[in-house]
C-alpha cells in the first residue's frame, strides 16, 4: 500500500493504438486508450491515481499513484500495430503490513496484536510458551491476528513478539 508501481506495456514500433483494460476486484472495469493516427488518449471509468507513466506514443506504461485494496485486480495491456496485437496481463495483489501492538492484560499476560494486515501474519514468541493465535478476518481482506503469550516457567516477566509478513517482519519485546 502507498507505493506507486508501473505496469510495463509491450514497447513496439509503429503502433497503432494501446488500450489498458483494467477489471478491479471492487468496483467497475476501467480503460485507457491511445490511438496513434490522431494523436488521441481516453479514458473510461479510471481514477484519477491511474495514469501513464508518461507519454503512450514514446512509452505505453501504466503508473497507479499510492495504490491501495482497491486497485487489486487484472490490468491487460494490448499493443496493437502492423504486425499483429501483442497483450501482456498482470494480476495485481497488495499488500499490507500490519500494525504492530504488544501489551500486558489485566492478568499479566503478554498480548501480541498485528492488525489488519495482508495477508494474515504469523506470530511467534522468542522464549518457549504456549500461544494460540486467534484470527479476525476485515470485510476489506486485511486479518488481524491476536497472541497471548503463557510461559513455561512461572518466572518469565519479559517476552518478545516477533511477527512475519511478507511486507516485512517486526519484534517487540515487552515486561509485564
Amino acid at each position: 500500500t502507498g507505493n506507486s508501481p508501473v505496469l510495463i506495456c509491450a514497447h513496439k514500433s509503429n503502433v497503432t493504438m494501446v488500450t489498458w483494460k483494467i477489471s478491479p476486484k471492487v468496483g467497475g472495469p476501467c480503460t485507457l486508450g491511445y490511438r496513434a493516427d490522431h494523436n488521441q488518449t481516453d479514458r473510461t471509468n479510471c481514477s484519477d491515481s491511474m495514469n501513464w507513466k508518461s507519454r503512450p506514443d514514446w512509452d505505453p506504461a501504466l503508473e497507479i499513484r499510492h495504490v491501495g485494496i482497491a486497485h487489486e485486480g487484472n490490468y491487460t495491456c494490448e499493443v496493437v500495430t502492423v504486425g499483429g496485437n501483442f497483450p501482456k496481463t498482470y494480476l495485481l495483489s497488495v499488500l499490507v503490513p500490519p500494525r504492530l501492538t504488544l501489551f500486558c492484560d489485566g492478568h499479566g499476560t503478554h498480548v501480541c496484536k498485528a492488525a489488519a494486515g495482508k495477508p494474515a501474519a504469523q506470530v511467534w514468541w522468542v522464549l518457549g510458551g504456549n500461544s494460540t493465535p486467534k484470527e479476525e478476518s476485515h470485510g476489506n481482506g486485511t486479518v488481524t491476528v491476536l497472541s497471548k503469550f503463557t510461559a513455561h516457567s512461572t518466572g518469565v516477566t519479559n517476552a518478545t513478539c516477533v511477527v512475519f509478513h511478507p511486507a516485512g517482519n517486526q519484534s517487540k519485546s515487552i515486561t509485564c
